[in-house]
């Protein structure tokens, strides 16, 4: 027997099968295609993977390079191509090339930084929304001690620690996960205390499921967006951070090499090799904006209250023509 339900009159008068109507195509346009559409987030992102790359693939191909030493080139200009590929960035006053450095020094930095800002966040995250999901004297004594830690200027916290103690890679990440964790803490306390009130949360309490449940569930991926993007302005503190406090001379020691340390050891040959100097501050600073650019980004990305921002020209006159037609 024909279901006639699923079937429609053919052109020969017969029956054929009638076409299920197929699902909706998804309206919203994905992260890469809104991303590409902001030039300057695009810039950021394709500038930060290229450190990531660098850091990644530099020192194994000009790691060599970058010890060895020539005095006969010490503190050549830049920008001559005579002197060699190598040396297109200049040397400094072991003859080393400042190209072969500064590659080497990415990856130093970015060892730094991203472990910093990848070990506050996990702590800080999963502890403040523990305390803002629970409240009560969860809450009190987390954002006590956060308070505590948060009293010190970070930065003078760091420089007492690693007086103190070896200022190996190690410790700086360390010192520098622990004075960001607060930061972490309480945007995620307050995000996962209004969170707690919220209607899907209280249903889901009531049909019996456990909070370690609805935090996994509901609470964590609301929260993560806003984290991301904080992570991504604090690993541009955090890079300053240990450019700072390698500049101070108890960041990263020889024979390692980073950027702050690079800077650190040129300025006394401001006035005759100003080149040790200004190419790591150029990286430190291209690098910091591309970071806060991405996080602007990924700020209204991330938010659909915001996301409409992003979309298409074309979409955005047609909701706004469908709006104008809908209020006649």
């Amino acid at each position: 027997m024909i279901d006639t339900s699923r079937t429609e009159p053919g052109p020969d008068g017969g029956r054929q099968a009638k076409r299920r109507p197929t699902a909706a195509k998804n309206n919203h346009p994905s992260m890469l295609r809104m991303l590409l559409r902001d030039k300057f987030a695009s810039v950021g992102a394709v500038i930060l993977l290229i450190v990531l790359a660098t850091a990644v693939f530099g020192p194994m191909l000009m790691g060599e390079l970058a010890t060895r030493q020539n005095l006969l080139f010490a503190n050549k200009a830049p920008f001559v191509p005579a002197n060699g590929w190598e040396y297109i960035l200049g040397s400094d006053s072991l003859g080393r090339s400042v190209l072969a450095r500064l590659v080497v020094a990415t990856r130093t930095t970015m060892l730094v930084a991203i472990p910093a800002v990848a070990v506050a966040l996990l702590i800080g995250s999963l502890w403040g929304i523990w305390a803002g999901y629970h409240r009560g004297w969860r809450e009190n004594v987390s954002m006590r001690i956060a308070d505590v830690i948060m009293s010190f200027p970070s930065l003078l916290l760091a420089v007492v620690v690693l007086y103190v103690f070896n200022p190996s890679i190690a410790n700086i990440v360390l010192i520098l996960a622990l004075t960001r964790i607060p930061i972490y803490l309480r945007t995620a306390r307050a995000e996962s205390a209004e969170l707690q009130s919220r209607t899907f949360v209280d249903a889901a309490r009531t049909f019996g499921a456990k909070p370690n449940a609805i935090i996994r569930r509901h609470v964590i991926p609301v929260v993560t967006p806003t984290l991301l993007t904080l992570a991504t302005l604090e690993f541009c503190y955090v890079m300053l951070a240990e450019s700072s406090l390698s500049f101070l001379g108890i960041g990263i020691q020889p024979p390692d090499v980073s950027w702050g340390l690079m800077v650190a050891q040129g300025r006394q040959y401001l006035q005759t090799a100003w080149w040790l100097s200004i190419f790591p501050g150029v990286a430190i600073v291209i690098t910091a904006i591309a970071a806060n650019m991405l996080a602007a980004w990924l700020r209204i990305a991330t938010d659909p209250g915001q996301r409409w921002r992003l979309a298409l020209p074309g979409r955005r006159k047609f909701v706004t023509r469908l709006a104008a037609k809908e209020s006649k």
